[in-house]
């Protein structure tokens, strides 16, 4: 079962509405018509809201399968999630970014700074992932800050 007909089963059950569903989660209407008809994903947040409104677990929701409520089944699941994919349906971009021309030349390039990053900090891959990625969110919101 995907998890927009998951989500469509639980609101079905729940006697709610996607209206009511919308206003109890922040979101529209067309939101919730969008996760149900696997057209989106909800964001994390959204998911942890989700499973609170229908007393279910992250692990249903994203495998159907009981794994239990722990840290390290969570983060399993989340290491399981092709995240391109996921965030592509919200930001085409990434489906496509691939095929630009001159684009490979900075790949070679990040992953040349990823390398001598991780190296010269002692990080393991995660920590490395999460410091440049929050590094290049900060340089995003202070361009997105002077644009205003």
């Amino acid at each position: 079962m995907s998890l927009g007909e998951k989500l469509l089963d639980l609101r079905k059950k729940s006697g709610l509405s996607q209206e009511d569903v919308a206003e109890k989660l922040g979101v529209s209407r067309q939101t919730v018509s969008k996760w149900e008809t696997n057209q989106t994903v909800p964001e994390l947040i959204k998911a942890k809201l989700i499973s609170q409104l229908y007393n279910v677990g992250y692990d249903y929701l994203i495998s159907g399968s009981p794994l239990g409520g722990d840290l390290t089944s969570f983060e399993m699941i989340v290491d399981e999630i092709d995240w391109t994919s996921a965030w592509s349906k919200k930001y085409p971009i990434l489906d496509s970014y691939q095929g630009i021309e001159g684009i490979n030349s900075y790949s070679d390039k990040i992953s040349e700074l990823y390398d001598n990053f991780k190296k010269q900090f002692g990080l393991n891959d995660s920590d490395t992932v999460l410091i440049l990625k929050d590094i290049l969110y900060q340089k995003y919101k202070l361009a997105k800050k002077k644009a205003k």
